[in-house]
């Protein structure tokens, strides 16, 4: 009899239990948080890095972002194949490694284009660019988070010859990212472009390997040129900014409240980022010029006149959307 009753109370409580727990969320309750792998090529120094640790505070409830950074990971102009691939979930990358599969895109790597951050960010948020994003989903699979305004780009020099015209840079061996959006910048600018690895301009600077390199200041900064280089000119020719991006795989795989924290997460941290590098700008010519190095500004319209010339006649600008820097200037 005592063997029976406590068969029957177990059984009993078991019930209990299932009919209690059948109003429970059983998914809910044990759900892993989604780790989210992302790769950058800047360092743990530079404050997009600071973005990524906002990013992932934001998140920490029912997230896990695993940053990476330095190019660890993956190198400088491979994470947009690795998010493809199902390797990599999120990635900062450079609009003109989109370029390389979108050839609409190359409009957005095209110099004098973008005023400044504002209008950068306006871009993205407005209706074309709405079309732009939606252009990197469905064609190199990735959802855009939005633009990390990194600075202005400028031309850095080894010698000191003044520059004034894009002339002056004839035959002068500029450093730029590997691919042909970023080497066709550098003859936009009138330079010889080189291409190589961001980690090795400064031992190509002071081995005279390259002459020069274009870069923001708050990078000129972070990766020390300064020390090897005599002179910053100004051109302020690209309005320097990476995408960061999520896989369109990983993001669809969100649900609607999912994306929209993640959404939201991403925007407080790029802001944040951005007024950082604003702010950093502002103090990095004093800074520069107080360490020796000569500091101005060319012919600007001489510059921009050249480039627009050069993309315009370019097999570059048969891509771009008819009316798109109309559209663009008008933001």
């Amino acid at each position: 009899m005592t063997f029976e009753i406590s068969r029957r109370t177990l059984l009993a409580g078991s019930a209990a239990l299932g009919a209690a727990l059948s109003t429970v969320s059983i998914p809910a309750l044990a759900q892993e948080p989604v780790t989210l792998k992302l790769s950058a090529v800047f360092s743990e120094q530079d404050i997009r890095a600071g973005m990524v640790k906002m990013f992932a505070e934001e998140l920490q409830d029912g997230f896990k972002v695993e940053p990476f950074y330095g190019g660890t990971l993956f190198k400088q102009g491979t994470e947009l194949v690795a998010l493809q691939r199902g390797n990599l979930q999120m990635g900062n990358i450079a609009p003109q490694d989109i370029a390389k599969q979108v050839p609409e895109w190359s409009v957005l790597t095209s110099a004098y284009l973008f005023r400044d951050a504002a209008h950068v960010r306006a871009f993205f948020a407005s209706d074309v660019g709405a079309e732009f994003k939606k252009m990197a989903e469905d064609k190199a699979g990735v959802y855009i988070l939005g633009p990390t305004y990194f600075g202005a780009r400028q031309v850095g020099l080894k010698s000191d010859k003044k520059i004034n015209t894009p002339a002056d840079l004839s035959g002068v061996k500029l450093r730029m990212p590997g691919g042909d959006a970023w080497q066709f910048l550098g003859e936009a600018l009138g330079a010889n472009p080189v291409p190589m690895a961001y980690a090795e301009v400064y031992t190509g600077l002071q081995t005279g390997a390259i002459d020069g390199q274009d870069n923001p200041l708050p990078n000129v900064k972070n990766m020390k040129f300064y020390e090897v280089m005599s002179q910053i000119v100004m051109t302020s020719h690209l309005i320097g900014y990476d995408l960061l991006t999520i896989s369109a795989e990983t993001w669809k795989s969100l649900s609607p409240e999912q994306q929209a924290k993640v959404q939201a997460a991403a925007d407080k941290a790029m802001q944040w980022s951005e007024e950082q590098h604003l702010a950093q700008e502002k103090t990095l010519v004093d800074e520069f010029k107080a360490a020796g190095l000569q500091i101005y500004e060319p012919d600007i319209a001489a510059f921009r006149s050249f480039a627009q010339e050069k993309y315009l006649a370019s097999d570059l600008a048969q891509s771009w959307p008819e009316g798109i820097l109309e559209k663009v200037a008008a933001l």
